[in-house]
């Protein structure tokens, strides 16, 4: 791939090294029939959670939110020029639990074409019901892995994904189940779809704390996403920090992503998008050190959801 490198927000091509300190996973707006009475969708407290961001450090945020489940592109877009905050906003399909019939049954070659048109164009299907048909651009493509698998929908939309990356040069986020599958997903994008490495992310990865695996996902190249602490997975947020120190020590630190994971109302604040700054940031430094840390909020998401687009 060819070109110059830009990061796609929602208001535009930027620069990479204009991303400053980021938040590479999370969400402002999300609802799903899966958190019901939990849903991110609210757009004062949304900004609200923005700004706090910002006073804390931040400059960026990536929300993974993709398509039919109520990710708000152009309120986005009108915090993030209002806050002064960079947004990156997700195109794809979550797993299949998420959804109501209305959204699947999708073929490769639809999706493919929903995908590049929202990465191109700004514009989704008419059948989704949390938006309008037309808005700010997406930067990334969505998808998800199945518990411990790789199931009929994430082959489906992973196939997808890898289409449009080639047509476009989109990153791919992908959402591992608890963590798992990682391995699989590699096979799958890497290997059968020939999506390079480093346009690969890997989200939870601190959400199945095995070391082995992990070291093994850091070799084939891809971006490890480190996202939460989670109030649904916190029996393993203790062990991120070694994780973290262990992929560092054999020489993995530029390709490691932290992020917030604000998935419900009841974590917008506890702990919130801002945690990772006031707290696990610097608690991380105390451990590895100052220019590690920035680095994996820095340097690493710069390099992460850049491309040459096309």
């Amino acid at each position: 791939m060819t070109g110059e490198l830009k990061v796609r927000t929602v208001l535009g091509d930027i620069d990479p090294a204009e991303l400053g300190v980021t938040d590479s996973h999370d969400h402002l707006f999300f609802a799903s029939k899966l958190l019901p009475g939990q849903e991110l969708d609210d757009p004062i407290a949304a900004a609200h959670a923005l700004l706090e961001f910002k006073v804390r450090g931040g400059a960026a945020l990536v929300q993974w939110t993709p398509y039919g489940l109520t990710r708000r592109t152009r309120e986005l877009a009108w915090m993030s020029e209002e806050i002064g905050v960079h947004v990156v906003a997700a195109t794809g399909l979550h797993r299949v639990e998420h959804y109501a019939p209305v959204i699947l049954g999708r073929v490769v070659d639809g999706l493919v074409k929903e995908f590049v048109a929202d990465l191109t164009e700004g514009t989704q299907p008419a059948d989704l019901p949390d938006e309008p048909r037309t808005g700010p651009r997406a930067g990334l493509v969505k998808v998800a892995g199945a518990f411990h698998t790789i199931d009929s929908h994430a082959r489906l939309t992973m196939t997808a994904a890898a289409v449009a990356h080639q047509e476009t040069g989109a990153p791919i986020a992908v959402h591992l189940e608890l963590g798992t599958a990682g391995l699989e997903t590699v096979e799958l994008l890497c290997g059968k779809l020939e999506v390079p490495p480093e346009k690969v992310i890997l989200g939870h990865l601190n959400r199945n704390p095995d070391p082995q695996l992990q070291r093994q996902l850091a070799e084939t190249g891809v971006f490890l996403g480190f996202d939460g602490p989670s109030r649904a997975n916190h029996a393993t947020d203790w062990r991120l920090f070694d994780g973290l120190e262990a992929l560092v020590e054999a020489g993995h630190g530029g390709q490691l992503l932290l992020g917030g994971d604000t998935t419900t109302a009841a974590a917008r604040d506890q702990p919130g998008a801002s945690f990772l700054l006031t707290t696990l940031a610097p608690r991380l430094a105390r451990q590895l050190g100052g220019d590690v840390v920035t680095a994996m909020l820095v340097a690493n998401p710069a390099r992460a959801f850049a491309t040459s687009w096309r």
